[in-house]
């Protein structure tokens, strides 16, 4: 127990040493601080800052060596920059600048707005991309294909082409559907024109082979007797004079 606890007053002791030891410049740059020269534009800067409040969190600078050490790692341009901002204000103004200050005046120098416009740009850009690519993967095939050829450039775009485009669909399926809805139709009505002809025919067919005797109690006129005579006589027969016979034998 006792071995425990001497064991964390050691550790305690070599925390508080640690705090209490002033961060060097040796001790700065042995967490490999950016180094910045002025030229390479907006995100190198973003970096650089970045970087830089990394280093002072592993190497506990304090934050009165803050300005001091990271404009140490200033090369070319910037080098030039500095040197001149320190020469107009004086040594102790300059140094006496927080990291906050300085993170500010560099990106006012070396950040224009302009610059922060096309980069805020090119971000937004990146996103609507992002989002674009997105909503025409969820599209259906029969659109799809033709959203990605068109290449639009905003959300508004492809809403818009792919809204389009649906309508168009939906609109030709719908003609497709009632063009064969009446084909079908037609066709349904062909057959049926064509079941009931072939049922009147075979009415027909059979109606005429059919014969009824006359079956009445009255006599035929005499109009028809003679004419039973006459189709008998032309085909070399004998004069049949009954009356069930007359009507068939004139019709034939």
């Amino acid at each position: 127990m006792m071995a425990k606890n001497n064991h964390n007053q050691e550790r305690v002791q070599k925390e508080t040493e640690r705090v209490a030891r002033e961060c060097t410049y040796q001790d700065f740059m042995k967490c490999q601080p950016l180094y910045f020269k002025g030229t390479e534009g907006v995100v190198e800067l973003t970096q650089w800052f970045k970087r830089m409040e990394t280093v002072f969190c592993i190497s506990n600078c304090s934050m009165e060596n803050q300005t001091k050490f990271s404009t140490c790692t200033l090369l070319a341009s910037a080098l030039t920059w500095w040197n001149s901002h320190v020469m107009t204000v004086g040594h102790d103004v300059a140094y006496a600048m927080t990291w906050t200050d300085l993170r500010k005046k560099m990106t006012d120098k070396f950040c224009p707005r302009n610059e922060m416009k096309k980069l805020e740009t090119k971000l937004w850009n990146l996103k609507e991309s992002d989002k674009i690519e997105r909503y025409v993967g969820g599209l259906p095939d029969m659109i799809h294909g033709n959203i990605v050829a068109s290449r639009p450039k905003t959300m508004h775009d492809a809403i818009e082409m792919a809204t389009e485009l649906m309508d168009k669909k939906i609109s030709t399926l719908a003609e497709c559907q009632a063009e064969n809805k009446r084909k079908l139709d037609n066709n349904n009505q062909a057959q049926q024109q064509s079941a009931k002809r072939q049922n009147m025919a075979q009415a027909y067919a059979a109606g005429t082979g059919e014969r009824k005797e006359y079956a009445g109690t009255l006599p035929l006129c005499n109009r028809y007797l003679r004419a039973r005579g006459v189709v008998h006589a032309l085909r070399g027969g004998e004069t049949d004079q009954d009356p069930n016979n007359i009507e068939d034998e004139i019709e034939a």
